[in-house]
């Protein structure tokens, strides 16, 4: 190939003139020669050259980097691509958040700058190291300007503080039931303490929707899950609580809440017979201990209906003292009143 003039090589490699004449300046790419008029002349090895720089460039290296890649012979490029690789991943993430933030300033709906700048105070707030701070951000985020709800979400499964965490569910459950489909995803989190955050903030929103992922809640593989859903849907007079309700008394596993729950569904005279007759059969297994019949007998106190009262009737004169002492004990209070 015949030596070419600075303007064909510009045409041919993309590459400005001026860039060229930059690249001359900082001893990357030397022109092979000059014209009598002193035009610079670019053989091919010189256009090839240009090309490798303009390659390497493509993959983030500064000019004085793609300098030492070419000219120097021990050089390896492995750690500058590692290190290529780590700077690339954080200018992602960094990129990556700015988006997050840009969408939930948009979600917000702004009328005007006062209004985006609120909610990046707010937004700033969530995320401070202080407690304090993210607690007054949650508790006014439904005032004036609300806080999108995809950040109060990710507040709430993310947070430590338990004042905090209750802040947050507050100001999600005064946020209707926007958040509830973020909430879900956090029932399948691999992280237990977020599926625990997850349906304790879903127990607060009053709402049909937030009641079908209790209900489904109670198969989740997660037990501390299914317990706190079957607390919150006993509150909420739903009967497929009841068999979890029922085990977590059985299981010592708040097992006082678990009572209260029951009594409030036993409210329903059906499902009082109901509830009865299942804490009744689980006295009557072999299997269960001595400390859980107890705690079976004492639930009972709180159930009306006659089932209820044959069964304590029966219970004040079980072989295990303690429980037929509790039976007793809870008949005369029933016929007192």
């Amino acid at each position: 190939m015949n030596a070419v003039l600075i303007g064909d090589v510009a045409r041919r490699s993309g590459v400005s003139a001026r860039m060229l004449r930059h690249y001359e300046s900082l001893g990357l790419v030397r022109p092979t020669g000059r014209t009598e008029a002193g035009y610079r002349e670019y053989a091919s090895e010189d256009i090839r050259r240009i090309f490798h720089i303009e390659s390497l460039r493509s993959l983030g290296l500064s000019l004085r980097e793609v300098g030492r890649a070419l000219d120097d012979p021990g050089f390896t490029p492995s750690e500058l691509v590692d290190d290529l690789i780590r700077q690339t991943r954080e200018r992602i993430a960094g990129e990556t958040e700015l988006l997050t933030r840009l969408r939930r300033i948009g979600a917000a709906e702004p009328a005007d700058w006062e209004d985006v700048l609120q909610t990046v105070a707010l937004l700033q707030a969530l995320g401070s190291e202080s407690a304090g701070k993210r607690q007054r951000a949650a508790l006014s985020s439904i005032e004036k300007v609300p806080v999108p709800v995809e950040a109060l979400v990710e507040a709430a499964l993310s947070e430590t503080d338990p004042n905090v965490a209750g802040a947050l569910r507050w100001a999600l459950a005064q946020s209707g039931d926007g958040g509830l489909a973020l909430l879900a995803e956090g029932l399948d989190s691999p992280v237990a303490a977020v599926r625990k955050r997850a349906v304790q903030a879903i127990a607060e929103i009053p709402n049909g929707e937030a009641t079908a992922l209790l209900q489904d809640a109670l198969t989740n593989a997660d037990i501390v899950v299914r317990r706190c859903a079957a607390l919150a849907l006993g509150a909420r007079g739903v009967a497929d609580a009841v068999p979890t309700l029922i085990d977590m008394i059985v299981e010592g596993a708040n097992d006082a809440d678990a009572a209260d729950a029951l009594s409030a569904l036993a409210s329903d005279p059906a499902l009082a017979e109901q509830i009865a007759t299942r804490l009744v059969d689980c006295l009557t297994r072999r299997t269960v201990e001595s400390s859980a019949r107890r705690r079976l007998t004492q639930a009972l106190a709180d159930i009306p209906g006659i089932t209820t009262s044959r069964a304590l009737a029966d219970l004040s004169h079980d072989d295990d003292r303690a429980v037929a002492l509790t039976a007793t004990y809870i008949l005369k209070l029933r016929n007192a009143r």
